[in-house]
């Protein structure tokens, strides 16, 4: 005679995905800023002196108005050359792109990532309620992938 079970029907149970997928989770919050008055010369020391290669640009009260890279820098080094004359002290305002790419914190990596290939950028500034408060990049997008990657996403 065969065994009889007395749980009862048992309930399906349903697995929640729990890890964390969203920008926010993964961005940097403690960024190096720069302003549009700023020279160019101290842009490059400050990539040099905290191993970056770019960042944002706020006005005095603290609104995104551009993004600086070392690409901008070497629109900058380029000019000097062409003319022959040392690195001047030109501001950032000259050589930052003003036409900046944002992200909202709250969309997920996913979404994210598809941004990225679409307008092929290093970076991009978090936006939540119209202000700067953080930054992702392509290889914050890869380490949350890899960390998500024993989770199957549905």
């Amino acid at each position: 005679m065969g065994i009889k079970s007395f749980q009862g029907v048992r309930k399906a149970i349903k697995k929640e995905f729990k890890a964390p997928i969203l920008v926010e989770d993964y961005m940097t919050t403690k960024l190096v800023n720069f302003s549009p008055d700023q020279s160019i010369l101290e842009v490059m020391e400050a990539f040099a002196k905290h191993h970056i290669s770019g960042g944002p640009v706020l006005d005095s009260n603290g609104f995104l108005v551009g993004i600086i890279s070392e690409a901008d820098c070497m629109k900058q080094i380029s000019e000097s050359r062409y003319f022959n004359q040392p690195i001047l002290d030109k501001s950032v305002e000259r050589f930052m792109t003003k036409e900046v790419e944002t992200i909202p914190h709250d969309i997920s990596i996913f979404d994210a990532a598809g941004i990225f290939d679409k307008h092929n950028r290093r970076r991009l500034p978090v936006m939540k309620n119209g202000l700067l408060v953080g930054q992702i990049s392509r290889k914050d997008i890869v380490i949350a992938a890899l960390k998500l990657s024993g989770h199957n996403w549905k």
